[in-house]
Parts: C-alpha cells; structure tokens; sequence
C-alpha cells in the first residue's frame, strides 16, 4: 500500500507513533499540529488521506472537515476521524458532516493502518499497491511495470499515472482537468490539451497489443478507460 498521509493531532506524542506506524506499512507521511499548519501542508501538495483529531485548537477537526467538503480542491480528499469522542450520536455527526471513517482514541495501530488501506481502497484505488489486470493489460504500482499480454511496454512517469487512474476507474469519465489535477497534482501549470497529448502517447505505446481501444474519448466530456466498446 502506497500514499501519503496527512496527520492532523495537536498530540505530537500521537503524531510521532502514528508515523511511526505508517512507515512501516509504507506509507509517507506530513504532519500537522492544528488547521492552519494542515491548510499549508495540503497546499505543498495534496495527500492521499487525512488522519484528522476531532478536538484541535483553534477551528476543530468536525469544522475543518466541512471546510474541506466545501472546496472542489479538496472535496475528495478521504478523511478518518481521530476521536476520543466514542459515543454514537458523535460518530454519526462526524460521518454526516463529511468524515469518511471514525476511529475511537485509544487505538491500536495496526487497526489504524487497516482502516486506511481499506477507506483507500474504496474511495482512491489508484493509490494503492494493488496490481491491476484488465483484459491481459497488467499494471503493476510496485514495480512500475505494465504488460500487454506478457509484453513489457515503454511507458513515461505521466503515462503509467494516467493509465493507472484510468484503468483503477474503469467506465468513470474523467475531465481533462480532472485528470489535470489527479495526474499532475493541482499546483502544476500545465493545460487540458496537455492531457490529450499524454492520452495519445499512450494510445500509441498500447497499439501493438489493441489495447489503445480500451481508452476512448468522450466527446464534450473528456475520457474513459472501458472494456464494453463505443456505444
């Protein structure tokens, strides 16, 4: 499993243990005390989920929470509620108000880790490790490989990223500044039409095997990656 966790605790005691326990399941981390530090480190670069603590100082973790739900920027964004806050109305409050887990102070680690992979899992796929294998088209995040019927294809960085979306999504149709954003990050400049470039060099590198056709343009929208043809 793969990503990068921001951890959101006023606790640095609770930050440094769960960090700890993050790199040993792989993951990189950031950390922050409050909003205001969690604010500026999502804007260096967005993480791939948030650990956030319900009582911060300053604005609260349930506050933040909906600041993100808010901004089309970070709306996405996965977050795991970090309380010790157990009762049920509590849990269902943070769930409602945008929370898309909530774990109960004291926790073990191991558990922590789990619920993280699994909330990955649902909600971002491409951030983990999983291989993926579609129709002999294989993609493999750990070693960086994809293989077309056995055959080792050629593929650039933004290539393997943009097929990796797209093949973790299949049937989803993805704007180009969607993918501008999930592919190249938000705070890189770069135009739509720079993903219809990098959509037709890896047309060309999947050509050899027909696999080119599993990615197709929806006019007016943007692309898809589908095993069911053109309609």
């Amino acid at each position: 499993m793969a990503g990068k966790i921001l951890v959101v605790d006023d606790e640095a005691t609770i930050r440094e243990m769960i960090g700890f326990a993050l790199s040993l399941a792989g993951f990189s981390y950031a950390e922050a005390a409050d909003a205001a530090q969690a604010e500026a480190e999502i804007l260096t670069g967005p993480p791939d989920l948030i650990l956030l603590d319900w009582m911060l100082p300053g604005q609260s973790g349930i506050e933040f929470v909906k600041l993100l739900r808010s901004d089309p920027a970070t709306r996405s964004i996965p977050v795991i509620m970090l309380t010790a806050r157990g009762e049920q109305e509590d849990k269902i409050r943070g769930l409602r108000d945008g929370a898309d887990d909530y774990v109960t102070k004291p926790f073990a680690p191991k558990e922590l880790v789990a619920r993280i992979e699994a909330v990955l899992r649902r909600m971002k796929p491409e951030a983990t490790n999983e291989t993926v294998n579609v129709k002999g088209l294989l993609l493999d995040p750990l070693s960086h490989r994809v293989t077309a019927e056995e055959r080792d294809l050629d593929l650039g960085p933004t290539e393997f990223r943009l097929l990796h979306v797209l093949m973790t999504h299949p049937e989803r149709v993805y704007t180009r500044d969607q993918l501008l954003d999930l592919v190249w990050g938000r705070n890189i400049h770069v135009g739509p039409r720079t993903v219809d470039m990098h959509v037709s060099n890896l047309r060309k590198a999947l050509e050899a095997s027909g696999h080119h056709r599993l990615i197709q343009t929806v006019h007016g929208s943007g692309y898809r990656f589908s095993t069911r043809g053109r309609p």
